[in-house]
Order: structure tokens, then sequence, then C-alpha cells
């Protein structure tokens, strides 16, 4: 069996996950959602992994490095590319899901965290089965964003809309949809 794995992304109303390098929003409520959907697992002896990009792993500040509770995974080009010792290096997200199904790495789910490049990656993936989205309804003139949505995602859930320092959001989940799935 191949293993499957979800995204997760807040994004603006113009698809906007970033800018110069950052989050260009603080939302309590979002951080606590990620590390909810990113951490909670249903067996207690098992983790869940976060895949990301370079420039999102230099992005968390450094005293969120790695992300607590979750086997973190690095993504680059970059044969030399110094991280902890808990945090795993791979060159490209095929190579990174190959590892999972070579090596018994006691994961139970796996998300791809960001960002654009990554992203682009995994939603265009077959083995990508869920999205988690913060829809933020405000615009954030952002440099960075997140891919169109293919036609084969559905949406399948939507929470009520949050309001936090003025920024409204709610949180949105799409699955392949049972006509992409047969």
């Amino acid at each position: 069996m191949q293993i499957q794995f979800s995204i997760i992304a807040a994004m603006d109303s113009e698809r906007g996950i970033g800018k110069n390098d950052s989050l260009p929003w603080i939302l309590k409520g979002d951080m606590k959602h990620f590390f909810e959907i990113t951490s909670k697992t249903v067996d207690p002896n098992k983790k869940n992994a976060v895949i990301m990009g370079r420039k999102t792993w230099e992005s968390i500040p450094v005293n969120h490095k790695p992300l607590k509770n979750r086997l973190n995974i690095v993504l680059t080009r970059n044969k030399i590319y110094k991280v902890p010792d808990e945090v795993l290096v791979f060159s490209s997200l095929e190579t990174a899901l190959v590892n999972f199904e070579n090596k018994n790495l006691n994961v139970e789910k796996i998300f791809v965290i960001g960002g654009a490049e990554i992203y682009k990656l995994a939603i265009e993936n077959h083995l990508c089965q869920k999205l988690f989205l913060t829809e933020i309804k405000n615009s954030f003139d952002c440099n960075t964003f997140f891919p169109k949505i293919p036609d084969r995602f559905e949406k399948v859930k939507e929470s009520d809309k949050i309001e936090e320092n003025g920024v409204e959001y709610k949180f949105v989940e799409y699955v392949i949809s049972h006509s992409q799935n047969v």
C-alpha cells in the first residue's frame, strides 16, 4: 500500500500564503488548529510527520524548531544542509514518501505544510488525499501563493466564520471526490 498524505495551509482571499518569506498574519486560532491537526494521533505510540521546504523550515522561529511532537522533514536540493539530528532531510517529496514506505518510521499521518513550491508538487501528487485549509477573507498583498485546487477535490467540511484581530477566517476540508476515487 502506498502512503497517503494531506496538505495543510492558510491562505488569504487571493490564495496568498506568504509575504517576504513569512506569514503576513498572526492568528492564534489558526496556529492552534494547525497544531491540533498535525499533532493529534489515534495511536499514542505514533507521531505524525510534517514535510516542508527549506524556506518554510527557515521561517519557523528558532524557539519552535523542530515543531514539537511531530517528525519534521525538510526538503532541499542542498546535499549538505544542516538541521538538528532529529529532523530528516530529503531531496524531493517523492524520496521522502518512498522512505515512509521503506522504513518503519512509526508515523500515523503525513502533512505537507509548505511552502508554495512544495504545495504545488504535493497537490498534483495522486497520493494527496485531503486538504485542510484556513481560508482568510482578507487580502494581505502576498508574494507567495497556494496553487489552484484541482477539480478532483471536493469541499466536505467548513467551520463557522471566526474573527480574530479584525480578520475573518474559516477552516475548510477538501477530499478527493468519490467520482475521482474510482
